[in-house]
């Protein structure tokens, strides 16, 4: 049981299937160790995911033992894209195909369905936020900045400045897989230019993602390696497949992640030229790969980064830690942050009263 006084904070970290729950106290200490998953129900539109979110609630605090008064604010991620003000976008988002979510404001939604405060991030920019966190520390943390860079299905990321993600005038700040990269170099001979999913060429989620693999790495690779056993599987089915490969030391293999861990340096290297973090960090399939194959690809992505001697200096290139847990984390240090943030607020008004 808390203790008067005390308040917490919760993250709902929502995706295709699945909702993660978390607690975040005043004191800054997370009280669910655990994945406290439930089914999210997006699939069946946002009438059911909203109830799903709130059940999803009730259900961490019996798990940790916390009354429902005590919580100040709530955190919820989804994923993109979707505004800064947590407003999906009019051609929907990734997993969330019902028509009922084109331009649906979850946030207000869920903020009246469970009447406290609600604060909005995209996943990927939760998750970025936790990866700063934890990378830090809470004191830290606040005096700091960090770029972090996920490689999944896509490729998602943030950029954090002083503790807080940096979202822009339409929430979509930090969109790193839509950055177009140089490519000299980094194509083979004859190799075709990698398409995004968001019809985007030459993208760096079009080459560092899972999507990429499958559709525009792996094609190719197979051509100059006739006969590879990857040939026979299904296309997505060898595209998850290619890690295991590189694991061990399959030149296909090898050279698709090579290719990868260039565009991410590339990216990295355009990264230093407009935030100049003091950290960037790293996270996704690869690096939860086995450890000598993850220290290869970052070395790798280190050897791509272009930095100049004074930034070599002051920043570093490090890895993600948590990240099942990361999105909704991220979501409670961003609620826990605006409750702080609001007590502010209110101490200097009643000061200066």
């Amino acid at each position: 049981m808390l203790y008067s006084g005390q308040w917490v904070v919760a993250g709902l970290d929502v995706g295709g299937t699945t909702i993660n729950a978390t607690l975040l106290d005043s004191a800054g200490r997370f009280l669910v160790t655990e994945m406290a998953e439930s089914p999210s129900l997006v699939r069946e539109g946002p009438d059911k995911a909203i109830e799903a979110l709130a059940r999803s609630l009730e259900d961490v605090l019996e798990l940790a033992n916390i009354p429902r008064q005590a919580v100040r604010a709530v955190g919820l991620d989804t994923p993109g894209p979707v505004t800064a003000d947590g407003v999906i976008s009019s051609k929907g988002a990734t997993n969330f195909a019902n028509a009922g979510w084109r331009g649906f404001d979850v946030r207000t939604a869920l903020e009246g369905r469970l009447g406290i405060p609600v604060v909005f991030n995209n996943d990927a920019n939760a998750a970025a936020l936790h990866a700063h966190y934890a990378h830090f520390g809470p004191e830290l943390a606040r005096r700091r900045s960090s770029v972090s860079v996920i490689v999944g299905t896509g490729l998602g990321g943030g950029v954090v400045e002083s503790g807080e993600i940096i979202r822009g005038a339409a929430g979509m700040a930090g969109e790193l897989g839509h950055i177009w990269l140089p490519l000299d170099g980094l194509l083979a001979p004859g190799q075709p230019m990698p398409i995004c999913n968001c019809g985007m060429p030459g993208d760096a989620e079009s080459i560092a993602s899972l999507t990429g693999i499958e559709k525009n790495l792996l094609p190719y690779w197979l051509t100059q390696y006739p006969g590879h056993e990857l040939a026979r599987q299904p296309a997505s089915a060898a595209a998850r497949l290619v890690r295991a490969y590189g694991e061990v030391g399959d030149q296909l293999a090898l050279s698709i992640f090579e290719q990868q861990a260039m565009a991410i340096g590339r990216l990295l290297t355009i990264a230093a030229n407009f935030t100049d973090p003091h950290v960037y960090l790293l996270g996704g399939g690869v690096v939860e790969a086995a450890p000598a194959f993850r220290d290869w690809f970052l070395d790798r992505v280190r050897a791509h980064t272009v930095l100049r001697e004074e930034q070599e200096r002051a920043s570093s290139i490090s890895l993600v830690p948590d990240l099942d847990m990361a999105g909704a984390r991220g979501s409670a240090i961003a609620a826990h942050a605006a409750v702080e943030s609001l007590a502010t607020v209110a101490s200097r008004a009643g000061f200066m009263a």
